[in-house]
């Protein structure tokens, strides 16, 4: 099985992505923003960036399926996810158990085996982007993920401290239950 990195592009310049993912050996960036255009940094809008990627050899592709900023999810009342105190980290949980993002997790495992490929959002913090809960899932999955950080500092992803792997490879994030006794 292969290994799906992840960066967040931030205030950096194209450039400076570009090294970070050639020292990370990335062969396709997925773009995981639901919208891949940032007013503060149109070096990153979809317009731009894949042919800047794509002098460097690097492939890129959006995935829609797998962006942020999700609304509530019909249903949530009763959602396992009830450890998230955020409500966007909790929307994006309860869609992570639904079937167009379990699609979009199969389509990229199966690509990690093909491409070393690197998730890419805005945040350049992994914790605080929902580049934690996609890795969880692909975790979960038996994927190897790593998060870039910065010239030569890649972390190993681990899984969330209230993330649950269920029987069926999906993941909750459940209050964790007082001690009764």
């Amino acid at each position: 099985m292969g290994v799906v990195h992840t960066v967040g592009h931030s205030t950096r310049s194209v450039g400076e992505l570009i090294v970070l993912l050639k020292e990370a050996g990335v062969e396709l960036l997925i773009d995981v923003r639901s919208f891949p255009r940032s007013r503060r940094n149109p070096q990153f809008d979809v317009d731009a960036l894949p042919d800047d990627l794509g002098t460097a050899g690097i492939r890129y592709r959006h995935a829609r399926a797998l962006g942020g900023r999700r609304p509530k999810q019909t249903g949530s009342e009763t959602s396992p996810n009830t450890a998230w105190r955020v409500a966007a980290f909790k929307n994006y949980a309860d869609y992570a158990l639904t079937p167009p993002f379990r699609e979009a997790l199969v389509a990229l495992v199966a690509r990690s085996d093909i491409d070393a490929c690197a998730l890419m959002c805005a945040e350049q913090a992994w914790r605080q982007c929902h580049r934690r809960i996609i890795t969880d899932h692909l975790l979960a999955a038996g994927t190897d993920v790593r998060h870039i950080v910065a010239p030569g500092h890649v972390e190993p992803a681990e899984l969330g401290e209230d993330a649950v792997i269920q029987p069926d490879r999906t993941v909750h994030y459940p209050t964790a239950q007082a001690n009764l006794f």
